[in-house]
C-alpha cells in the first residue's frame, strides 16, 4: 500500500490522530484485564491495524456490548469489536469474522428442557445480558419463549428465578462450576460471528482496508496466536473458508 493511501486511510479512519478502539470488557474471550491494562485479541488486533496505518491507538473500554456500540454510534470510537447482527448493520460496516463463539442456555439440572427448541415455548423466560448478540439474536428468532433483559443475564435469571439464562459457552460453563445445580442444555442455539466494525459513513477503501487486514490475520494464524497468548481456545478462530 502506498504512503499517500495509507496516510487517506487514517485520515478517514481516525481523524483525531489517534486510532481509537472501543473494547468490550464484558466479554472474557475477546478481552481481559482492565480499563487502563486491557488485553485480549481484540486489542491485539486494533494494535496491528493502528501499526499498519502509522497512529497511536487509545482502548476506550466498557463492560457490555451495547455500550460498545453506542461509543461508536456516538463518534467516541472509530472502532468496535462486536458480533455481526442485522439490528447493528444499519449504523455498523463489518468485516469477516475472525472468531466464532457459541451462545448456550443453563437450565436448573431438574428442567425439563433438553434442547434449544424446548427453550423456545410458551411460558418459558430466558435471561440475557441487555443489548448482546444473543438478546438481539433471540429477540429476532424466538416465537413463543420470553426474553427477560438485565445488566447480566445469569443474574437475572437467578434473581427473578427464570427458566433459562442465555450467554456464551465460555463464561457460562464457568459459572455452572459454582453452579452445579445446573447444566447446559445442547447444542449450542447459536454461532456468534465476531467481527471489527467501523461506521458506515466512512469511505469504501477504508472498508476494504479493515475487511482485507483482518481476514488475512485470521488466515495467517495471528488470531489463534493471539487467543492462545490470553488463554483462549486457538480453535475459535473463524474457518479460513467462511472469510470471504
Amino acid at each position: 500500500m502506498e504512503i499517500t493511501d495509507s496516510t487517506a486511510l487514517a485520515r478517514d479512519l481516525a481523524p483525531t490522530g489517534v486510532l481509537r478502539a472501543s473494547i468490550n470488557l464484558g466479554n472474557p474471550v475477546l478481552a481481559q484485564g482492565t480499563p487502563d491494562a486491557p488485553g485480549g485479541v481484540t486489542v491485539d488486533l486494533a494494535r496491528d491495524l493502528a501499526r499498519r496505518l502509522g497512529l497511536p491507538v487509545e482502548f476506550v473500554c466498557f463492560d457490555a456490548a451495547r455500550k460498545s456500540y453506542e461509543a461508536m454510534a456516538t463518534g467516541h470510537a472509530d472502532l468496535c469489536f462486536l458480533a455481526i447482527e442485522p439490528a447493528r448493520e444499519a449504523e455498523i460496516a463489518f468485516t469477516p469474522a475472525y472468531v466464532h463463539i457459541e451462545g448456550v442456555y443453563a437450565v436448573p439440572a431438574e428442567s425439563p428442557l433438553r434442547t434449544p427448541e424446548d427453550v423456545d415455548r410458551p411460558g418459558i423466560r430466558i435471561g440475557v445480558k441487555q443489548g448482546s448478540a444473543y438478546d438481539l439474536y433471540l429477540t429476532r428468532t424466538l416465537r413463543h419463549a420470553t426474553v427477560v433483559r438485565g445488566p447480566e443475564g445469569v443474574d437475572v435469571f437467578h434473581g427473578e428465578k427464570l427458566e433459562a439464562a442465555a450467554g456464551i459457552r465460555q463464561p457460562l460453563t464457568a459459572h455452572l462450576v459454582e453452579r452445579p445445580e445446573l447444566r447446559l442444555v445442547e447444542p449450542a442455539f447459536m454461532t456468534i460471528r465476531q467481527a471489527v466494525g467501523t461506521t458506515r459513513t466512512r469511505r469504501p477503501e477504508t472498508v476494504r482496508f479493515l475487511c482485507e487486514t483482518v481476514a488475512h490475520l485470521t488466515a495467517s494464524g495471528f488470531v489463534a496466536e493471539a487467543l492462545s497468548r490470553s488463554g483462549q481456545n486457538p480453535a475459535l478462530a473463524a474457518p479460513t473458508e467462511n472469510l470471504g
